[in-house]
């Protein structure tokens, strides 16, 4: 797991740690000390810690005018346990929404498992956002399954072309753009 580095062909972009706005600003990073773990496994410096146990995360794109995000994600997410909707939210999301973000895409390729617990930071995240969206992009079958067992659905977006989409050949705002058009396709 420690090979497996956060997208890196935006940062002539946008680097997280070099946003005033981002909760990551003035974030300093190691080429070679490998000092956070999933399940006893490594994983590569340039993954940002926001207070879960399991879980870590990368902003890849933030636009506070179109106000949109793009979110890496690694590890497991678990609701259950550490309430890791609970430390997104306040830790990650608010700060972002608090600047204009309003509009979400979430990348799941590199979660692992997820255990849920309730829907209330989920509903609550769908509420804040009015007119935006939250999109789960790339997240695995047995992850998919699991969030619509628990319904997460009913605030979320994911399934059909969201479930495999080749985002990497995009630059983020033709992949918001993309996005933003499958989203209208759905509520039309």
């Amino acid at each position: 797991m420690h090979a497996l580095e956060p997208f890196y062909n935006w940062q002539h972009l946008y680097q997280a740690q070099e946003d005033e706005n981002s909760p990551f600003f003035r974030r300093e990073y190691s080429e070679l000390y490998f000092t956070h773990t999933v399940y006893d496994h490594f994983i590569h410096p340039q993954w940002d810690d926001f207070g879960s146990n399991t879980l870590y995360i990368k902003i890849l794109f933030a636009d506070y005018e179109t106000g949109f995000a793009i979110i890496e994600m690694i590890g497991e997410w678990n609701d259950c346990l550490y309430n890791d909707i609970m430390t997104l939210k306040r830790e990650i999301i608010d700060v972002l929404f608090d600047c204009g973000i309003d509009k979400f895409i979430m990348i799941g390729e590199n979660v692992l498992n997820f255990h849920s617990s309730d829907d209330s930071y989920y509903e609550e995240w769908y509420q804040d956002i009015e007119e935006g969206w939250i999109v789960f992009l790339n997240f695995r079958d047995h992850v998919l399954n699991e969030l619509r067992t628990e319904h997460i659905d009913y605030y979320v977006n994911f399934g059909g072309e969201l479930d495999d989409f080749d985002w990497r050949k995009y630059t983020p705002n033709a992949l918001f753009n993309k996005i933003s058009e499958i989203i209208s396709h759905r509520l039309a």
